[in-house]
């Protein structure tokens, strides 16, 4: 048996693996054809023009899926950890199932609205995103403390805290600078007034996203602990 047909750890072995894909490849679509600058970006300047931007909308929303299906089996998990041992309240892993597929859906807004479009929708699906994102991975590190040893090892742990830790210190400097930068363009200029925020903003929104991209590599090893499955009763 091969190491991704153990348990259910395919799942965010896929998602770590598509998501990146995404960012990368609109990025080097987007640089090859010249529509964004070489350096400080923001993801979403990556697929704002065609063709890169109907290749970042397909990825970002299958990303979406997958990370609704691991955020679910996730929460199922810690669900089946709680009724055993009544190590973890199962109020806060409900709050932590709404603020993954809120995190998902905002992913979902920013795929279907390109920021050159509806910029408004775009900039709120952003925010849904990004807070309640760093929220879930926040809570997750908690109920991953709560419930161990069962699950994830202390260092698993002590990573999952740090990454979150470094998410939410990225989170704040992406949201409050974006608000000072005012040229909506994809290629900027030092000498722009606003250049400073936007560099600050840009570099934090990377961060952000690969911290969630890491934390769900720590999710590995635990999905292969466990599998689902779908009963189906039918009525007569």
């Amino acid at each position: 048996m091969f190491w991704f047909q153990q348990g259910l750890c395919f799942l965010p072995a896929f998602l770590v693996v598509w998501s990146s894909g995404t960012f990368i490849v609109s990025y080097l679509i987007a640089l090859f054809r010249h529509d964004v600058d070489v350096i400080f970006p923001y993801i979403s300047d990556t697929g704002a023009n065609p063709p890169e931007s109907c290749i970042f909308g397909l990825m970002t929303f299958v990303s979406a899926c997958a990370g609704t299906l691991t955020v679910y089996a996730r929460y199922k998990f810690v669900e089946k950890l709680s009724g055993d041992t009544k190590v973890v309240n199962p109020g806060l892993n409900k709050a932590a199932l709404a603020l993954g597929m809120s995190s998902c859906l905002g992913m979902c807004i920013v795929a279907t609205f390109q920021e050159t479009t509806v910029t408004e929708v775009h900039d709120a699906g952003a925010l849904l995103f990004f807070v309640p994102g760093v929220s879930y991975i926040a809570l997750q590190s908690l109920l991953s403390y709560r419930a161990r040893p069962l699950g994830s090892s202390a260092a698993v742990c002590r990573a999952r805290l740090g990454i979150a830790a470094l998410a939410a210190v990225a989170l704040f400097p992406t949201v409050i600078c974006a608000f000072f930068v005012t040229q909506t363009t994809l290629h900027r200029d030092a000498g722009d007034e606003d250049y400073p925020f936007h560099v600050a903003s840009a570099v934090c929104e990377w961060i952000v996203a690969f911290s969630f991209i890491c934390f769900f590599l720590t999710y590995i090893e635990e999905f292969k602990l466990f599998t689902l499955r779908v009963k189906a009763d039918v009525q007569q």
